[in-house]
């Protein structure tokens, strides 16, 4: 196999390590939300991440961004947009509407991802993309529509909000896409949570009664939940997913957000004993089917799509 291959080869790898991560933080999600309020555990969550992000940026000799004018304008919108608006729409989401109606509207990122990306930078969408997308919405929502004890409430101010920070996500991760053409990954995902976390601590400062009280009350267990969140699932996965955005492009890396919800019933059955039936089988084959084929010529000759989207500097942070 030659190089290029590889190095396409381990996006691919990359990106479905990070969705069993993220799967695995929303137990992990859930279970500090159980001992904190929602916007205290988003904020500390954003706290360990830039902490982590900005350490490797300090042992990777890489310096902070000193972007201005309207690149900086752009760079504060996406961290707003992807870091602090989509915390804060999605922890008021989940007090206002059913955890099934947001896991089901959730799987309709990859759709969303692709036609925003198409219509900011008129990218048309094949055939092939188009089925593959649905044949993994389609498999997530016979997971999700197939569960036991699933609960259904009508559209409300929940579900809106839950598209929302969809909506709020993808448009930070579209500014990304722009950034990425003259700075590297690593300073661009500092810069965004820096300034992300800064808000959503303002903001948690300003509406929680004694938040110092309530950390102080934390067990350690508590806090490593916390680490690996913030740390690992939150600020390693940043890395690989804009990496993966860079080399794949947004709509074709954003159908591998379809494993997320599926994978997060998985180890919901093995962290909280919840029962999987063959709806679970039959919805994994259709959402590894849908990846498959929106992923299809995912061999990429390099550099040529690499240096399209990063600069010399950048390129770096690609190729070991």
């Amino acid at each position: 196999m030659t190089k290029p291959q590889a190095a396409g080869l381990g996006v691919h790898i990359g990106l479905a390590a990070t969705m069993a991560v993220w799967a695995l933080n929303v137990s992990a999600v859930k279970w500090l939300t159980g001992v904190l309020d929602v916007t205290l555990v988003a904020s500390l969550r954003m706290v360990c991440a830039s902490v982590v992000l900005m350490l490797l940026l300090v042992l990777g000799g890489r310096s902070f961004p000193r972007w201005r004018g309207r690149t900086l304008a752009l760079a504060c919108a996406g961290a707003l947009l992807m870091v602090y608006a989509n915390q804060m729409l999605f922890a008021s989401a989940m007090g206002k509407t059913t955890a099934s109606n947001a896991a089901l509207i959730l799987a309709l990122n990859p759709l969303i991802n692709g036609l925003l990306e198409a219509l900011v930078y008129r990218k048309r969408l094949s055939v092939t993309y188009v089925i593959g997308a649905l044949l993994a919405v389609a498999g997530v929502c016979i997971v999700i529509l197939n569960r036991p004890h699933a609960n259904f409430a009508g559209p409300s101010v929940g579900d809106l909000l839950v598209l929302a920070s969809m909506f709020s996500f993808a448009g930070g991760v579209l500014i990304v896409q722009r950034l990425a053409r003259s700075s590297g990954a690593q300073e661009i995902n500092v810069f965004l949570y820096l300034v992300g976390s800064a808000a959503l601590v303002i903001h948690t400062a300003l509406t929680i009664p004694s938040p110092v009280a309530a950390l102080q009350a934390l067990s350690w267990r508590e806090w490593a939940c916390l680490a690996f969140s913030g740390a690992v699932a939150t600020a390693m996965g940043a890395i690989a997913w804009t990496r993966g955005v860079a080399a794949l492009g947004l709509g074709r890396a954003a159908v591998y957000m379809s494993w997320v919800p599926v994978l997060g019933v998985a180890f919901g059955a093995l962290l909280l004993g919840e029962q999987l039936t063959l709806w679970h089988l039959l919805g994994l084959i259709l959402v590894l089917s849908g990846t498959v084929l929106s992923s299809q010529g995912f061999r990429l000759p390099a550099p040529a799509p690499v240096s399209t989207v990063f600069s010399n500097r950048a390129r770096k942070d690609f190729h070991p």
